[in-house]
């Protein structure tokens, strides 16, 4: 909270509609995904780091505004934002974790022919690939989908790239993770209104 706080008082604009300046988007973004990930218990301080990497990534990245946060909302219900977390054992014969990390992602993310040739359990390496496997999969969704929103775009591409193939592809599917961005994104416009930024 002490960021959102510090960065009212300066006067940060919030707008996630027309107007949307990367830096002070991130910079509200950053309490929720610290302060409002439902996968966590307690123990703030530890996540700053990795909650600072994820924004520091996905900037890198020219994502519309209504998609910033993105990686973060991912993260956090994926793992909560633990870089160890282990899971998806129901898919397992011999009941270990198929996916792991901050993005529990499968073994094929390590393959150097197949994947990303990454460790999933480095949080830097995870979230590079992520966004990076998601972009990859921008032309075909252009290509099937045919949108014209940069957002409906997005989401169809962050679809087809953690889901298995399907004929006809994902285009009106969503990702379980865009509800949880979509309400922090709803949080801070509220905080905006209230506060008048």
């Amino acid at each position: 909270m002490v960021s959102f706080l510090l960065a009212s008082l300066i006067g940060i604009s919030c707008h996630f509609g027309d107007y949307c300046d990367k830096q002070d988007t991130y910079a509200l973004l950053f309490d929720e995904a610290l302060y409002n990930c439902p996968n966590t218990k307690g123990k703030e301080e530890s996540r700053i780091d990795i909650v600072n990497l994820l924004i520091s990534i996905e900037s890198e990245y020219d994502l519309p505004c209504s998609m910033r946060g993105m990686l973060l909302a991912a993260a956090c219900y994926e793992s909560g934002y633990n870089p160890n977390a282990l899971g998806d054992r129901k898919f397992s014969k011999k009941n270990r974790p198929l996916a792991v990390g901050i993005l529990q992602m499968w073994p094929w993310w390590e393959k150097q022919k197949y994947g990303y040739g990454i460790n999933r359990r480095d949080p830097e390496q995870a979230a590079r690939a992520w966004m990076d496997h998601i972009v990859s999969k921008m032309p075909k969704v252009k290509k099937i989908c045919r949108f014209k929103s940069e957002s409906r775009l997005w989401v169809a591409a962050w679809v087809h790239a953690i889901r298995k193939p399907k004929k006809g592809g994902r285009c009106f599917e969503k990702p379980k993770h865009l509800r949880l961005l979509k309400k922090w994104h709803r949080n801070i416009k509220r905080h905006c209104e209230i506060l008048g930024c």
